[in-house]
């Protein structure tokens, strides 16, 4: 085994194609839609060189738990705690009151390395909500410390029990892993990306790598071969891959089996000679600390701006990042790594003291909430509507592509005598209709799915439960003779409804509704903002801006919408209903941010409660 320990410069290099994809993806650079798969690639890594360090040791009879959690405690709890505790500081001087609360909470599960466990409840990792969490990242470091806590039990226990089957009961669980993995891989819940039992596979086949002696092939050719096949197995998915893929399971095999290619054959080859090369090492050396601090101050840098990075402030972060990430190599990695100048006890001890004062300090700042009294109470009302929203929002509408439709009776309690069916735009319109509704002693019964264009024919390939969903509320309201009107609501604004086609399946779905005598209202689109509204607004009033906020362009939303609006005066003629939220949105050349001096949304094109009954006070209808 010692072979397998000794220092390799081209496993530091191999850690800069891992976290050099990551950062590049977190900043939106061009090429790398893929980045993410870099994870995969540390995991790999990580579990061939901590499993060849417990494996000689257990072989020699000289593991010790105690020996090998120092070890990780040394690596990893540093400049994590030093990161944490930056994080908190910055989010306590930047973040608006919504915001914030979420970050103490994030940080106490980081610090128990129960991170996934949190975001996995809380958001996904390619969502919206996610580019305002800054500790997101650490989901990944708490999967490895997971593994960490059993793994090195499961291999003294094989020593012990069956030392020749050790090989064969790490395959046997990287089967019952990635057998999982596939299993949940189409799911979109997070499970299969963001929780252990479907990651493990991942780290075993780096485990499987370490464990496996049989010496390489002694032709030339092939490992030149096979090391050229796992960088480009790497490379390939980092370009080809983006937001959209099903991820990780079937998709993961590439990076993994690329990265156990390189690992297993890289030395002495060509691509051993690239990934040698003292810059790739550099980066390498400095990957831990790089993938810790990109992220924040990319999360920071956005907030600040109320807008992804783009040009000069993609470069002045990525920049940022390689010095945060040198300097914490330089003064918190490297002198803690050292045992004579940390010992043992002093280790232990200083992170246990570490820990219980950020978590000290964590609790005490959720005992405030949001601490709103940190700001003005403008900045606080402005920052509050992003909770302006339905109190059904949580229940009365799919956010993921599995599940049915519950069906939500909003209003009096009497059968509904109206639906309206859409995508998530209409969650907030269908609880202003309730209210309106039930002031006459009626109700209307809500059919939201998200990204789901209430529109037969529509179809979704991140979504396939959209078609079948869309066929199934057509056909409830068609035989339904006490629903007498139907609303059509969707995000019309979106590029994705902008489709070949999309007019002719709106008229098909109209005549379906009109043939089976129902009333068709269509609510028109919602001017979407390049910012969230919120957040922009608690801004602009913090920097004595307010009055000179705008919304979007009007000329930019008359571009995105014509091929819908267009058609207003034709359908009006068939009798079909239009509200236009223009009524209350639109104002001159810009559209209108606020109601009554609320904000009209809760993001950058929801529209908020506020927002919502505004549009259906004034479209006067019964």
């Amino acid at each position: 085994m010692s072979s397998t320990t000794a220092y390799r410069r081209d496993i530091d290099g191999l850690r800069a194609f891992a976290v050099l994809p990551v950062l590049a993806f977190h900043a939106k650079l061009p090429g790398f839609s893929g980045g993410f798969v870099g994870v995969d690639v540390f995991f790999v890594i990580s579990g061939f060189l901590i499993t060849a360090i417990i494996a000689r040791e257990i072989d020699e009879g000289q593991f010790s738990l105690l020996k090998f959690y120092e070890r990780r405690a040394r690596r990893i709890l540093p400049a994590l705690l030093v990161m944490i505790a930056a994080v908190l500081v910055f989010a306590t001087w930047l973040y608006l009151p919504a915001d914030f609360a979420a970050v103490p909470r994030s940080a106490l599960m980081t610090l128990g390395f129960l991170a996934n466990v949190w975001f996995f409840t809380q958001t996904s990792y390619f969502g919206g909500p996610a580019d305002a969490m800054p500790l997101l990242h650490c989901w990944s470091l708490a999967v490895e410390e997971q593994f960490y806590v059993a793994f090195p039990a499961v291999l003294w226990l094989c020593a012990r029990a069956a030392p020749r089957q050790r090989l064969t009961a790490v395959a046997l669980l990287v089967l019952a892993s990635f057998a999982l993995a596939v299993w949940k891989q189409a799911d979109t819940d997070g499970f299969a990306f963001y929780l252990l039992p479907a990651r493990t596979w991942e780290l075993l086949a780096g485990s499987m790598l370490a464990l496996f002696t049989t010496p390489k092939p002694s032709s030339r050719p092939l490992p030149q071969t096979l090391a050229l096949l796992g960088l480009m197995l790497i490379v390939w998915p980092v370009a080809a891959y983006d937001r959209t893929a099903v991820f990780p399971g079937v998709a993961a095999l590439a990076p993994v089996l690329g990265t156990v290619l390189l690992i297993r054959f890289a030395q002495g080859t060509m691509v051993g000679s690239l990934l040698s090369l003292p810059l790739l090492v550099g980066i390498g050396l400095i990957s831990y600390s790089l993938y810790l601090w990109h992220w924040p101050l990319i999360v920071f840098a956005e907030y600040v701006a109320n807008a992804p990075l783009v040009g000069a402030r993609q470069a002045v972060v990525v920049v940022a990042s390689f010095i945060f990430a040198w300097a914490s190599w330089r003064f918190v990695e490297r002198p803690f790594r050292n045992a004579q100048r940390f010992n043992r006890r002093r280790i232990f001890t200083l992170s246990v003291a570490s820990m219980g004062a950020i978590a000290a300090t964590c609790i005490a700042v959720l005992s405030l909430g949001g601490w709103s009294t940190r700001f003005p109470a403008q900045v606080t009302q402005m920052a509050e509507a992003v909770t302006d929203i339905s109190p059904k929002r949580g229940t009365c509408i799919i956010e993921s592509a599995g599940g049915d439709h519950p069906d939500c009776v909003l209003g009096a309690n009497v059968p509904p005598s109206a639906a309206i069916w859409g995508d998530s735009h209409g969650v907030e319109l269908a609880f202003a209709l309730g209210e309106k509704l039930q002031r006459s002693g009626a109700s209307i019964v809500q059919r939201t799915r998200a990204s789901c264009a209430p529109v037969i024919g529509y179809a979704v390939p991140s979504d396939p439960g959209c078609a079948t969903n869309n066929v199934n509320t057509l056909e409830t309201l068609v035989v339904t003779p006490n629903i007498k009107r139907v609303y059509l609501v969707a995000f019309w604004a979106s590029p994705a409804y902008n489709q070949p086609g999309m007019i002719r399946m709106i008229d098909g779905t109209i005549d379906r509704l009109r043939s089976a005598g129902k009333q068709v209202v269509l609510i028109g689109p919602v001017p979407r903002q390049p910012f969230d509204v919120p957040r922009y607004l608690a801004h602009a009033a913090a920097r004595g801006k307010f009055a000179s906020a705008r919304g979007a362009s009007m000329a930019i939303y008359r571009s995105e919408t014509d091929w819908l609006t267009s058609h207003y005066a034709r359908w009006a003629a068939r009798n079909v209903v239009i509200i236009d939220p223009l009524a209350v949105l639109g104002e001159g050349y810009h559209s209108r941010l606020t109601i009554d001096g609320k904000p009209a949304y809760f993001d950058s094109h929801h529209l908020s409660l506020t927002g919502a009954r505004a549009v259906i006070a004034s479209a006067h209808i019964d």
